[in-house]
Order: structure tokens, then sequence, then C-alpha cells
């Protein structure tokens, strides 16, 4: 008799701690499901970034001749094929290639679950359900037709069947772009290269992946624009020739924009407008550029920077030229930009100066470091070659915010008529010539040299001079 009620005490007991404990579960369950989407998000994020870890095996090392190792690698984390979250849509493609038809630039811009696979080339759209149909475009990842570079295949997939797994992921979007073509020439490097890739990446204030392919045909590209390149992205630079993974990005720009020689157009900027002059705001921040307007020291001379060049398309007088700058109120001086030299010593040599004087020529791309109101005189090669010279540099220098001068030489100017005399066709029928095609034009006029005649040279050094006074 005296076990019974023992039992019952030790049952009810069980019971109530049995009922207390759903009970504390069921409340902590409301509490769970009580969190903000926004606060799950958050966690779940926090989570994932403490579990990603740089892979090592993944960074690669360039090496340019004569140049010491540069390591390349990206926001590389290592992960497990993993499931992307996905919107209620399926992503999306929207590919440009409207300046194919002119040998210019084709873009792609993915978005959604991206895949880049190095080996093969290629960018693919994931979609979380079943698309309508498969679709395929071959992008040129260089901004200008013609070119040998290996395209990119961009595919559209109708189900995630087909998609290659993820064996790194990204948590930001990339550029991907190629090293070819002209690149190696000053003008093009800034025209084809930096100049559209600032526009492609400027709006992820650094927070981008560069997917680079065809590092052979320049690896000294790299290092010589590095400080641009860090400048853009936080990131060291995937080579995609050599990149054996399949990357995951949430949106992928294949491909870099060019609507206009060594200028922007500002509504054409994806991510909102930017300008010439951003860009060089940006490259004499990001080489440390002391000066952001001419000289306006009173008793101190504004200064003249002539560009020597070494070739064709020289000054026969410099000196000369050097003496007239002088007469009309400038200090002087000459110089002879380094191909394989240091890009942020010349960029800081040429922002000492107020103005670059020079024959139609990639050297003049070093106005992109004189400070905002100083000057560029173009001199324009004999042969109705205004068209050429100021589409290259005429509108690019006003975005940047300088003043815009050029000075056409004469046929008494020029060395071809000494070579020709002046009833050789190149001297007395231009035209001739322009229709006989590119080639023949290259070989006259832009193999020519110059012999200014500087009396009638000086009216452009005064007007040059005067912009500056009046700053």
């Amino acid at each position: 008799m005296s076990c019974a009620p023992v039992r019952v005490n030790a049952g009810f007991a069980a019971g109530v701690l049995f009922a207390l404990l759903v009970c504390f579960i069921l409340q902590q369950e409301v509490a769970i499901s009580g969190l903000s989407v926004a606060t799950t998000a958050a966690v779940a994020q926090w989570i994932t970034l403490k579990q990603l870890s740089r892979d090592p095996a993944a960074m690669q090392v360039i090496k340019a001749p004569g140049e010491s190792e540069t390591l390349v690698a990206s926001d590389v984390q290592r992960t497990p094929d993993i499931e992307p979250i996905q919107g209620s849509d399926n992503g999306k493609v929207v590919c440009n290639t409207e300046g194919r038809s002119r040998d210019w630039s084709e873009t792609c811009e993915v978005d959604g679950d991206v895949r880049t696979n190095g080996t093969a080339l290629s960018v693919t759209l994931v979609p979380a359900n079943r698309s309508s149909e498969r679709r395929e475009w071959m992008i040129s990842p260089y901004p200008r037709g013609g070119q040998s570079l290996r395209s990119v295949t961009v595919t559209q997939l109708q189900d995630r069947s087909a998609a290659p797994p993820c064996t790194v992921t990204h948590t930001m979007p990339a550029v991907l772009f190629g090293i070819g073509g002209y690149v190696g020439n000053y003008w093009h490097d800034y025209t084809d290269m930096l100049v559209p890739l600032f526009v492609a990446s400027r709006r992820y204030h650094g927070e981008v992946t560069f997917l680079v392919s065809n590092i052979q045909h320049l690896p000294r590209w790299l290092v010589k624009y590095k400080a641009l390149l860090h400048g853009l992205s936080k990131y060291e630079v995937v080579d995609m020739d050599r990149d054996a993974y399949v990357r995951c990005f949430p949106r992928v720009t294949v491909g870099l924009h060019l609507d206009k020689e060594l200028t922007i157009v500002p509504e054409k900027v994806p991510g909102g407008p930017l300008t010439m002059a951003d860009f060089t705001r940006f490259v004499r921040e990001t080489y440390a550029l002391p000066r952001g307007a001419p000289t306006r020291e009173p008793g101190k001379k504004p200064r003249l920077l002539l560009i020597h060049r070494g070739d064709f398309r020289r000054f026969l007088n410099e000196q000369e030229i050097l003496q007239a700058a002088e007469v009309a109120g400038f200090e002087a001086a000459l110089s002879e930009p380094r191909v394989n030299g240091s890009e942020v010593e010349q960029a800081r040599l040429v922002n000492s100066f107020d103005v670059v004087l020079g024959m139609h020529g990639a050297g003049l791309t070093n106005a992109v470091h004189l400070p905002p109101g100083g000057v560029l005189i173009q001199v324009v090669p004999y042969g109705k070659m205004e068209y050429l010279a100021r589409a290259e540099f005429s509108e690019g220098a006003t975005d940047m915010g300088l003043k815009y001068l050029d000075y056409s030489m004469s046929a008494e100017e020029s060395s071809l008529m000494e070579k020709l005399g002046p009833e050789h066709p190149a001297i007395k029928d231009p035209e001739s010539i322009h229709r006989s095609g590119w080639e023949n034009m290259f070989e006259l006029y832009l193999k020519q040299n110059a012999r200014i005649n500087t009396t009638r040279f000086a009216p452009t050094l005064v007007q040059a001079f005067d912009h500056l006074r009046q700053q």
C-alpha cells in the first residue's frame, strides 16, 4: 500500500516537467520565427563568412620579363558547391553587340547565378527554374574588333542540370576583359583599356574581381598599371588562362565598352554618370599627383613640356621651339616618355607642367596627368590629318578640363617636301592619298618629320599662355 502513492507522485512530476519543456520549446520557436528576414540573412552571412577562407592553391604567379614575381589572386573563397540563393526570376543576360559592325566593342552583363570557367573561357547563367530557351553569345574581351583574342562564350542555360558545379564562390561581381590588340601603345592602354575599365568597375567602389584573359600577350602591362588596377579593385586579378576553377559570382561584366576615343559618354555609364574629369581625378588620387590646378603664383612662369619622339613624327628643330615657348612667357623643357619606365614617375613629371606640346602620337596621352585648366597643344602632321588627330585627342582633352589647341603643319614645314618634291601627289593632292587607303596614308603622313616655323607657330603659344593667365 505504501508504494502506490510514490509511483503516482513520480508520474505526476514527470508529466509536469514534460509539459514545461514543451512550453519552453514552443516559446523558442515563436521567438525565432519572429526574427526579421534581414536579421536572418545577416546571421547567415556572418556564419558563411566565418567558414570561408583563402585557398593558396587558387593563387597564381605572373612574372614579366625582368620583373619580380607578381602575385595574382582574387577574393578567392574555396567552398563546396552550394545552391545559390535565387530570386523570383532566372537572372538575365543583356548583351550589346551594336559596335560589332564598326569593329568596336561588344559586351554582356550577366546577372544571377553566374559561373565562369577559365579553361573554357566561358561565362554561364544558371537559371533557378527551367528557362524558355538556351542562348549563346561569342564576345571579344578586347574593346576593338578584328583582333585575334580568344572569344568568351556567354551561355544562358535552359535548366540547372547542365550547369558546371561551383568550386569557388565569390560574394562580389566580376569584370572579364582581355589583354591584346594594341595594348602596349600608350594611347591604346588608356583609350582601349584603362578608361573603359574605369567605366565598367567604378560603381563597385573596389569590391569587384578582375578576370583577365590573354595575359601572356603582354604580362608587363599588369605590372605597369598595377596601381590603377588596385585603385579600381581591392583584389588581385585572376589569370583566366591558367584558372582551373569554376567560379560563381552574382554578376559578371564580359568585355569592355568603348564609346569614344579617350573619353567617356556619361549617359552610357552603368550605375550612374561618370566623366573624363572623374577619370583624371582618379588617376591623380591614385598616383598622389600634387597639382590639381595650373601655376597661379605671382611672378612664376607657367611650364611647358615638349614631347620628344625618337623615330618618326620628330621635331627637327626642338631647340628653336623651346626658345619660342620661352619668348611667349613659358618655362620650357624637353622630355621623351619612356615606354617601359615607371608610370608613376612619368605621371608626376607631367603633372609638374601646365602645357603638353607634341606632334600627333601616343605621347600626347600624357595629358591625362596635367592639372585641370592646363593646355594640350597638338601639332597635326601635313596631309589633311586634322580629322584623325582631333578625333583622338580634341574631345578627350576638353572633357578632362583642359584647353585643347592644335597647329596644322604646312607643306613647307614637312620633311615630305624635301623628300618628294612639290609636284608629288602627297604634297599637291593629299585627298588622293586618302582615297588610296590607310597604308599609303600611314607611310606618307604618319612617317614624316617636322621643322616648325616658329614665327607661324608663335600665336598658338600666345593663345596657350593667355589661357593660363586667365585661370
